[in-house]
Formats: C-alpha cells, structure tokens, sequence
C-alpha cells in the first residue's frame, strides 16, 4: 500500500515545471493556437476573397499595364502605389480577427476557458500572431510589385523602404486592432459599425481640420497623388517617421489588448511604455509641416530647372533633364528625330532644347499645369513617360517646328493645325490610335482638343477630318508631299480646303473662319 501510494505520489503533478521548460511549453501552446486560427481566418470566407482580390488585381495592374504608363515607372511614386490596395484586406481581416476573438462568446464556451492551462491574455497574443502570415503575404505582394517596376528597362528614380512598409504595417494594425476592440467590447458584430463609425470620423476631422499636415499623417496611408512625379529629393515625405509610428502604435494596441485580458507582466508593461514612447517619436518625428529649404529647392526646381538639371546633346539638339531622369533623354531623341525627318524646310534641321519641367511649388497634391515657354526651339517634356505621353510629347514637338514657339503653338488654330497633328501622329506605331488618345475627348470625329505637355492644340471638325484621311495614307507620300509645300503648310494664311488639296486628301465640308485661313481664331 505504501510503495503504490508513493508511485501515485511520485507520478502526480506538482503544479510546479522547471522555468525554461515551462515556457518552452506555454510559447509552444501560444504558436500551436496562433497557427490554428491563422487558418480559420483563411477559411472565412470574406478574407479569403479580399486576399484573392488585392493579389489578383496587383497582378493586373501589373501585367496588364495602364494603357503604357506602366512602362516607365518612377520608383518614387510606385512605392506609394503599394499603399492603398491593401486597406481592403485590412479592413476584412479587422472584422474576421474581432470575429474570431468573439467565437467562444458566440457559441457559449467562455466558461470552459477557465479550465485550461492557457491564460486569456495568452490566448489574445495567439489571435495577435495569426495575423503575421497575411503580413508576409502583403510583404510578398508589395515587394513584387515595386521588384517589377523597378527591373523595367524605363525605370526612374528611387525607392523607400519606409515607404514600402506601410502596406504590410497597415495589414498588422488592422489585426491587433480587432483583437483589441474584441477584448474592450466583447459585443458581436461591433466590428461593422465601428469601421462605419471609424470612416464618418476621419472624414470630418479632415473637413474641419482641412487638410493640415500633422492630423493627416496620424492615419495609416497617406497617398498625395494628383500632381506629376518629383525627383525623390523633392518629395518631402517623412515615411520613416510614419513608418515608426505605425510599428510603434501597433505594438502598443497589442499590449494594451494584453494589459485588458489580464497579462500585468512587468514584461507587457515595460513593453507599453517602450511602444507609446516609440509612437510619440513617430507623431513628433512626421508632424512638422514642410520645412523652408524643400520649399525653396521646390520652387528653384520649378522656376530655374536649368539650375538643377542635366544636359546632354543628341545629334542636333539639347536635352535637358532632372538627374534621375537623365538616361530618358535617347528615347525623347529619338522621338525628335522621327518628327524631324518628315518636317519640310528649315524645321527638318532646326536645332531644339528639349527641356524638362515640373510645378512642384504647390507640392504633392497639386495637378499644375505648365505653362508655355516662349523661347524659340524649345521644348518640353514632363516627369511622366510611356502610354498617352508619348502622342502629347510628339504634338508639342510638331507645333514648336511648325510654329516656332510653345506660346503661339497655343494660339494656333488655323489650318497649320493639320501639318502638326499630322508630323506628330504619323511617326508612332498606330496614328489612329494615338489620335483617339491624345484628343480631349478620345475621338476621331468632330472638334476637340488634342493635348500637350503645355498648352493644348485646338482642332476643328474640318481639321479633324482631314488629319484622319492623312494618317491612312502611306506616310511615304504624304511626307514627300508636307516637305514640298512646307512654306504653305505652316502659313496662318492656308485655309484647311488648300491643306486637304496640297496633300491629295478630301477637304472634308465647310470650314469655320480658321479653317479658311482667315488668320483669327476668334472669328
């Protein structure tokens, strides 16, 4: 009796491990539950379908291009573009998490809880940890995404991994922050109403605070589209602040998630406090508005480009261009050269500047237009490259020639409207297509405005007609033609019928007073 009492004794437990192997064993359990709800979150099935859409129309985007102006990407920018598409999947894994966390309340299992060995606060670092597998997918996908940009031949400029950070960042805080609102309201379906909620207050503490720059980057993304690419030095940007307080305010809901469910370690409050120092750091670091210097290297790089830019010959002509930008400038030559070869005249060899120019004065957000030089021969070209760009580029080349300047390539509406949209279309691969793209409206027929880099080439229905019989014609014959009457083509005075008869195309039906070359617009 006494040796089986003493092997009872001997097997029963104590209540008591050694320390390492009994946190071996509670870390075990934690991953063990943090892996097993990973996959329940991937099993649900609103998740499930946003992580199919943010991977698949990543893909799309990537590989189906947008019209071309994905073939030249600037790096600067695309790292932002990583950004927002994520925001869906977060707020899907925010309400799935906070469903999660809520299951044993739903299904009345709460009280079977406080027979396990797990504490609850070590169950809430579990649902925490089942988030980080869609971090990594996130992680994966942005960096996909920018390795692809940044590995095409057109590629420009540089990116930031702070930048880069903030989609995965995005997808973390969305997690703790349903485990934490699960564990401050443990109410099912709180999770709706408070992304609602979340969304009518963001937008009016952005109405009344209208934009000021300190309350605008206490949210997770910040993307600052509408104007044109800026060299990376003149973004003014603070993402590695942002970034920090990102990390730092998701470990802080983490470990205020855990101070609530019961975990007042000295290691979880040590953790809070070192996480809301970080958090300050980073609301500190990113609040200051755009200091003085970036304003005035704005506004130099607007007014006084050649101050700041890289110039280089090709052939006849001068190309000028940001640093970054700098290898761009064979493919604007070539652009040149071709438009060149078809011009009649003096224009077929006039030697051209072919400048770059930005409007950053107004900053990120700014769509401004850049105004026309006046200065004989030049040209310009903005930061964007590739899809309808290149049609925009070619007509502001084609008027300058035909012309003389930018400025009164914006006045000019008379008949000399054909010679340039023609000069400019019929050197690119598809001339129809290029038409519909680079005209206001996207079409063939009728007046419309056909758009360049500066100010826009106004075409009538008459012109437009005209520009499409000569663009299906053989360039070969046409281009004969252009360079025989070149003096009479580029005359205000040519009426658009005399065009049409000099070029062998239909006149088209009657003109208005420009088109019969009466030498102004406004009649």
């Amino acid at each position: 009796m006494s040796a089986t009492t003493g092997t009872i004794a001997q097997a029963a437990p104590t209540g008591v491990e050694p320390p390492a192997r009994g946190r071996e064993s509670r870390a075990g359990a934690v991953l063990a539950l943090a892996r097993f709800e990973a996959r329940e979150l991937l099993l649900q099935i609103p998740i499930l379908v946003f992580l199919a859409l943010y991977v698949g129309y990543t893909g799309w985007t990537l590989f189906s291009g947008s019209e071309g102006m994905d073939d030249f990407p600037v790096l600067q920018d695309v790292d932002r573009s990583t950004q927002e598409a994520p925001i869906l999947l977060g707020i899907a894994l925010f309400v799935g998490v906070n469903r999660a966390v809520l299951r044993s309340r739903r299904q009345s299992t709460d009280r079977h809880f406080d027979v396990l060995p797990m504490e609850a606060w070590r169950r809430t670092v579990a649902h925490a940890l089942s988030v980080l597998p869609f971090v990594a997918i996130t992680a994966l996908v942005v960096g996909f995404q920018f390795t692809w940009s940044a590995l095409k031949p057109g590629a420009v400029g540089h990116g930031s991994p702070a930048e880069l950070a903030v989609g995965p960042l995005v997808i973390l805080l969305s997690g703790v922050l349903g485990v934490l609102l699960a564990r401050l309201i443990p109410v099912g379906f709180i999770a709706p109403p408070f992304v609602i909620g979340a969304y009518a207050l963001t937008a009016m503490v952005s109405a009344s605070t209208q934009g000021t720059h300190w309350v605008r980057w206490l949210g997770p993304v910040i993307s600052d589209a509408g104007a044109d690419p800026f060299p990376s030095e003149l973004l003014g940007r603070p993402a590695a602040w942002h970034a920090l307080y990102l990390t730092g305010l998701a470990v802080l809901l983490l470990c205020l998630a855990v101070l609530v469910s019961g975990g007042r370690t000295r290691l979880v409050q040590a953790m809070t406090v070192v996480a809301l120092a970080v958090t300050a750091v980073g609301v500190v670091g990113q609040s200051p508005d755009e200091p003085a210097s970036l304003i005035a290297a704005r506004t130099k790089a607007s007014a006084t480009p050649e101050k700041v830019q890289t110039c280089v010959r090709h052939g006849r002509s001068t190309y000028c261009a940001y640093p970054e930008w700098a290898g761009r400038t064979a493919d604007w030559a070539e652009a040149v050269d071709r438009i060149q070869s078809r011009a009649g005249g003096s224009a077929g060899g006039r030697p051209l500047t072919v400048r770059q120019v930005i409007d950053a004065r107004y900053g990120l957000q700014s769509d401004a237009a850049i105004p026309a030089s006046t200065t004989p021969g030049a040209v310009t070209v903005g930061t964007r490259w590739g899809g309808n760009r290149l049609p925009e580029f070619a007509v502001g080349v084609a008027a300058v020639l035909v012309a003389g300047d930018q400025n009164r390539a914006g006045e000019m509406c008379d008949a000399r409207v054909v010679t340039t949209m023609w000069l400019a279309l019929s050197t690119l691969p598809d001339p129809m297509k290029s038409l519909r793209s680079v005209r206001l409206d996207d079409s063939i027929e009728g007046s419309a405005i056909a758009l360049t880099p500066t100010e826009p080439v106004s075409m009538s229905a008459q012109q437009t007609t005209v520009v499409r019989e000569l663009l299906q014609k053989p360039h070969y014959g046409v281009a004969a033609k252009v360079k025989a009457h070149w003096t009479e083509l580029t005359s205000a005075k040519t009426s658009t019928a005399r065009v049409a008869e000099l070029l062998g195309v239909p006149a088209g039906g009657k003109g208005t007073a420009a088109d019969k070359g009466s030498g102004s617009c406004g009649e």
